[in-house]
């Protein structure tokens, strides 16, 4: 009974973390390109491959309750750290980047 429980437990963390670097993926591929090397960070194509690395292991990972064991552990916390790092430290800094350019509506 605890058993069933704690895999049903272990499921469920696992798509937390799924979805989290579902999250961070999609966020990164929405963000110009531009808004990284504004905010001294590695390139967005950098990223996109991070968090689409993270977003396929994190998937490999995730166990069929309630069956699934925890044999891959690492690649679930490999996907947290890769989508953490990116939502904690690089989201913040290029969400706030505005692109340069246009005559803002005057006519010179």
């Amino acid at each position: 009974m605890i058993g069933v429980l704690q895999s049903y437990l272990f499921f469920i963390l696992c798509l937390a973390v799924l979805m989290l670097c579902l999250w961070a993926l999609v966020d990164a591929l929405m963000r110009p390109a531009g808004a990284f090397t504004y905010a001294d960070k590695r390139t967005k194509g950098f990223w996109a491959a991070v968090l689409g690395l993270a977003t396929l292991l994190a998937f490999i990972a995730l166990p069929l309750p309630p069956a699934g064991g925890m044999g891959m552990i690492l690649f679930t916390l490999l996907s947290a750290v890769g989508a953490g790092i990116y939502l904690a430290d690089v989201r913040p800094a290029v969400r706030h980047y505005r692109p340069r350019g246009g005559s803002g509506g005057q006519r010179w």
